[in-house]
């Protein structure tokens, strides 16, 4: 996904071991296996443990799935996939399917896994960035790519973009830490993560908390699948409702999941499970305490609608398709 592609380094965030043993589960009952792939968004990291978790503990399999997890990142676009059928749902963000579906993809939302855009200005506590006012007379180091996140949280909040001084930067910390600007646009689970890992205290704003409403992590399939392969997509949400379910139950433990699954993916644990730890507040809400992971109100799509806009995109509440869910949870 080209915005996050911009956000996104490839930090050693690593996560794996969590096995069978111990946690008390019956043997797999032998049942017809439907060949079905979910398309992540980007490459393999305990962003998408929950998923790592269902298919370690055979929540798909048990249910007549054999789902494969294909790796995303910057030559693996989500929405291509699932538009010719490799693969039956993906994992993307509001703003790309929006962007998709004006060019004329089928596309529903399915589900939710980010409560809140994970999108924050990081700074330093001798410099802080607390509200966007704070950004006046600042410097910013972010993708030009990005620029468009930074105008909506202004128009968001009233603020003059023209005030602050946008410093292109790669995506690193180093910056920040060397004191060439005085902030950073990046995701709450990656720089702020690796400035911990070498003992820097950074503070975090996160857009969301100032209006940017922008579903991510959502989960997307075409209207074709919808109608025809719906019994498919029930079981596949149903697996990642227990898989993240699981998940917040021992973020260490999906961790460890994650990087025996995929050891040669570069991951360190100790990186993994901070982040894994750091995603447990976007992730999970009063409302899906309530309602059930994914979940999402219509309050929510207005808000994300009136972001979208600001954006550049226009879509419309029938984007958003709860039906699948609403079978998943009430189960």
């Amino acid at each position: 996904m080209p915005s996050d592609l911009t956000r996104r380094t490839l930090l050693g965030t690593g996560a794996a071991a969590l096995g069978a043993a111990g946690l008390g589960l019956t043997p797999h009952r032998a049942v017809a296996q439907t060949p079905v792939s979910l398309q992540l968004s980007w490459l393999h990291s305990v962003q998408f443990a929950g998923s790592y978790i269902a298919q370690e503990r055979g929540f798909w399999s048990d249910a007549g799935l054999d789902v494969s997890l294909l790796s995303g990142g910057p030559n693996a676009p989500v929405e291509p996939p699932v538009i010719s059928g490799t693969a039956l749902v993906g994992i993307s963000a509001a703003d790309y399917v929006a962007a998709a579906v004006e060019q004329g993809a089928p596309f529903k939302i399915l589900g939710v896994a980010m409560q809140k855009n994970p999108f924050v200005i990081a700074s330093l506590p001798e410099n802080p960035v607390n509200s966007p006012a704070d950004l006046i007379g600042k410097r910013i180091g972010m993708a030009l790519a990005n620029t468009p996140i930074l105008q909506a949280l202004c128009k968001l909040n009233g603020i003059d973009i023209n005030e602050i001084n946008i410093i292109p930067t790669q995506y690193s910390a180093q910056p920040l830490l060397a004191g060439e600007v005085d902030c950073l646009l990046c995701w709450e689970t990656d720089l702020p993560v690796a400035m911990a890992m070498q003992g820097v205290e950074s503070v975090t704003m996160l857009l969301a908390d100032h209006g940017y409403a922008v579903h991510s992590q959502t989960y997307l399939a075409t209207e074709d699948s919808l109608a025809n392969r719906r019994a498919d997509l029930i079981a596949l949400m149903a697996g990642e409702v227990r898989g993240w379910t699981a998940y917040r139950e021992d973020t260490d433990a999906a961790a460890e999941l994650t990087v025996r699954m995929y050891p040669d993916a570069g991951l360190d644990l100790e990186t993994q499970k901070l982040q894994a730890a750091r995603q447990v507040p976007l992730m999970f809400s009063d409302l899906t305490d309530a309602q059930g992971f994914g979940w999402w109100t219509d309050d929510a799509v207005a808000a994300n609608i009136e972001t979208l806009a600001l954006l550049g995109r226009t879509v419309t509440p029938d984007l958003w398709d709860r039906s699948v869910l609403e079978e998943v949870h009430a189960t």
